[in-house]
């Protein structure tokens, strides 16, 4: 790579620090349990009770021969089984395994293992490190920007319910912006095994914080690098760090006084991009407040379009992995592409399914396996693996 560090989109975590104690043998022995019971994978397809088994075997009874990738549990997967319900645990590890697992093997079946829906293309922020900052797509005169209705969102759930259980709302935009929010995630309750969304935490008032607790919400993500001034402001340009703090604060407070027993998980995550951020003290400020405080790998995607070419020929694992939907229904396969270059139908024109499996993705999907990622932009010069 030409002074570019790969990005592994599905391992982002430079650093993180959990509340809990690491619970990895309680998890090993309620999967030996739900092993044994086969009346919790009724229902399910005899696909998936295949996927179902090779978890378990990768996990239980590993062959050392076995050259295949072998599914592991991550301290973020530990955390989130710990949410399961014993029915519900088979259901997420096949999922899981298809999230992880399957872009190793470049395995495609009909959905994609992780579905990313944008409220809104639009923030109120302007994040050194984002794509926000790029005035050619914020400008309004050129489309990008909007808030998807709350009837359009209904219909891509609709879809999803029962063939994608991972779910993000998030993506170019802040979603609190969005005017249906409230109703967004009210339509979402119950409907998924790991339903996500990601904020800034600026305009989580009151209503959006019952919102998000009494919806379909399993972890909520604050966007927040620092934790103080004037490092804050410096990256969350816009940002204002006391509103944040307050915010989160407020969320705790309601969460524990009012949803107690409801099993979610909660996680202040920065992006590393520079040295003056550190561990420690994020720790020190937001761990009382979260389950969770993170970095991400810093990923320069805000300005992939005007990049050089690198020699980076490792297929990209979302073409396996994971599908956005933009606020006005358009499909695309990344959101380093944040201009939707490689973009081939909506959801308007297509299915969900049919969207993940049109030919033009497909011959995308080619491109990449035989090592062809300069035939494609931004891809040939973006460094997500």
């Amino acid at each position: 790579m030409k002074d570019r560090p790969v990005y592994e989109k599905h391992n982002s975590f430079v650093e993180i620090r959990y509340q809990h104690k690491d619970a990895l043998a309680e998890a090993m022995n309620r999967i030996v349990r739900v092993r044994k019971g086969d009346d919790l994978l009724k229902g399910m397809s005899e696909v998936h009770r295949k996927v179902f088994q090779q978890v378990c075997k990768d996990l239980l009874d590993p062959d050392p021969q076995d050259n295949q990738p072998l599914f592991s549990l991550s301290p973020n997967v530990i955390e989130e089984i710990a949410t399961c319900s014993d029915s519900d645990l088979p259901r997420y590890l096949v999922h899981r395994y298809r999230y992880e697992i399957y872009p190793q093997k470049k395995i495609l079946d009909e959905y994609p293992p992780y579905l990313q829906i944008e409220p809104s293309s639009v923030c109120n922020f302007r994040c050194v490190f984002c794509f926000e900052t790029d005035p050619t797509f914020t400008d309004n005169s050129q489309g990008y920007m909007g808030q998807m209705t709350l009837d359009l969102f209904k219909q891509i759930i609709d879809q999803a319910v029962g063939n994608v259980e991972f779910i993000s709302l998030a993506s170019r935009g802040e979603p609190l912006i969005c005017k249906d929010i409230v109703p967004m995630l009210e339509y979402t309750c119950g409907k998924f095994l790991n339903l996500k969304i990601n904020t800034n935490a600026s305009l989580l008032d009151e209503a959006k914080c019952h919102a998000i607790l009494a919806g379909g919400v399993k972890t909520v993500v604050f966007s927040v690098d620092a934790a103080a001034e004037p490092l804050y402001s410096k990256l969350r340009v816009n940002g204002d760090l006391s509103v944040v703090l307050n915010n989160i604060e407020k969320f705790q407070k309601i969460r524990q006084s009012q949803y107690p027993d409801l099993p979610v998980i909660t996680r202040v995550s920065g992006v590393k991009f520079s040295d003056e951020q550190d561990i420690d003290s994020m720790q020190a400020v937001w761990g009382g407040l979260v389950d969770q405080v993170a970095f991400v790998q810093y990923n320069p995607w805000e300005n992939v379009y005007s990049q050089p070419s690198n020699d980076l020929v490792e297929p990209c694992s979302d073409l396996w992995r994971r599908m956005f939907i933009w606020w006005d229904g358009k499909a695309n396969p990344c959101d380093v592409d944040y201009k939707s270059t490689l973009s081939q139908g909506s959801i308007t024109e297509f299915s969900l399914s049919e969207l993940w499996r049109l030919s033009a993705y497909e011959a995308l999907r080619v491109d990449h396996i035989n090592s062809k990622r300069e035939s494609r932009k931004p891809c040939t010069a973006c460094t997500v693996v």
